[in-house]
């Protein structure tokens, strides 16, 4: 298991960001290392964990629970055959494409180590928007990209370090339940699912977490 690219974006004007100033930061290229990860701070202030990686919408990305975006070079190999056409490293907006890495079945509370000194923590799936849609140039995407679930991760920095293309990746800690971040993702449309989250504890997004508790409250339980 190791990193194929570690990608960055820079600010580009977009019709289809969400941004107040329609900049967007999805346009995410593989660049040389070593890139310095950190934990950026609180989602709406903080934007991407890696140095030199733009984050124009801070309402719906970045801060500490989404501060690094990974995706498996397998997925994006299966949405090529899918589509006919090449998905380069770093076009569905991920800061890192990983070979032999289970992405987005990989559990909520996973902790990989990366390189000598890095360390993140699966927290969520990605819930695609229109930016993704139309950074891709599918129709219908966000509709299609939900239906498979293949998200890729969100992770938060537990240890700051540096990466770059080629580093190792071990998985230092998984726990003993089974949400994964594609049934996170699958619970965003699916709120009977919001209940099987809650055996990952702290580990999820908060978004997702209280969503979970407050479902299971209503429900009477």
């Amino acid at each position: 298991m190791h990193l194929l690219t570690v990608n960055v974006g820079i600010p580009r004007h977009s019709a289809h960001t969400g941004a107040r100033d329609g900049l967007t930061g999805i346009d995410k290229r593989p660049v040389d290392g070593p890139v310095a990860v950190t934990d950026p701070g609180p989602k709406g202030t903080g934007g991407s964990g890696l140095a030199g990686d733009a984050v124009c919408d801070l309402r719906h990305h970045g801060g500490s629970d989404q501060a690094v975006y990974a995706y498996a070079r397998e997925e994006l190999d299966a949405w090529e055959q899918k589509l006919g056409k090449p998905l380069p490293n770093g076009i569905f907006g991920e800061n890192l494409t990983t070979l032999g890495l289970e992405v987005s079945r990989a559990l909520i509370g996973e902790r990989w180590r990366i390189g000598p000194d890095l360390v993140l923590e699966v927290t969520a799936g990605r819930i695609p928007c229109r930016t993704f849609a139309g950074h891709v140039r599918e129709e219908r995407w966000v509709k299609r990209f939900s239906q498979e679930a293949v998200t890729g991760a969100y992770l938060r920095v537990v240890t700051p370090g540096s990466v770059r293309a080629g580093d190792v990746i071990e998985i230092v800690h998984r726990p003993d339940h089974g949400v994964t971040a594609a049934l996170e993702f699958r619970s965003f449309t699916d709120r009977t699912l919001l209940p099987s989250l809650l055996p990952a504890g702290e580990a999820l997004h908060p978004e997702a977490l209280a969503a979970a508790r407050e479902y299971v409250a209503g429900q009477g339980g």
